[in-house]
């Protein structure tokens, strides 16, 4: 796997993956950018809510799960201090459907938390991560 950084101007770059997608990242007005752009740190958290929302979908569509919407919502602090490493990262899935067994959801998270999701198991070397979900029923 390699990416790409390359500033443009101020404090803004943008980054390109080695499958061709690209984005802009920028800093806020006060450290030299102009807020054009999503900042890095946002990025790693970014990053880990889609590996783990990879997992769970997989997960639940293996297991024939009728899921019509999959939410992850990432929150996390950070130090105080410079490095200002994540310290807590929390993420919640809100998981929409018809018929969802909660059994199934559970088993999903769990695996993506402790066996498939590489970012998150990464970023626990670091930081408390821990998960948990909710299921809404669909009519």
């Amino acid at each position: 796997m390699k990416v790409s950084v390359k500033w443009v101007q101020d404090m803004m770059f943008l980054g390109e993956s080695g499958s061709g997608h690209t984005v802009v990242m920028d800093g806020p007005p006060e450290a030299g950018g102009r807020n054009m752009g999503i900042r890095p740190m946002e990025m790693l958290l970014l990053g880990t809510g889609g590996c783990t929302s990879f997992d769970v979908m997989s997960i639940l569509k293996k297991s024939r799960q009728a899921v019509t919407d999959c939410i992850a919502e990432v929150t996390a602090e950070r130090a105080e201090t410079v490095p200002q490493v994540f310290t807590k990262i929390h993420i919640h899935f809100v998981v929409t459907g018809k018929g969802l067994s909660e059994k199934s959801v559970a088993r999903a998270v769990s695996l993506t938390a402790e066996k498939y999701c590489s970012a998150s198991i990464m970023l626990a070397q670091v930081a408390q991560v821990t998960h948990d979900f909710e299921i809404i029923e669909t009519k």
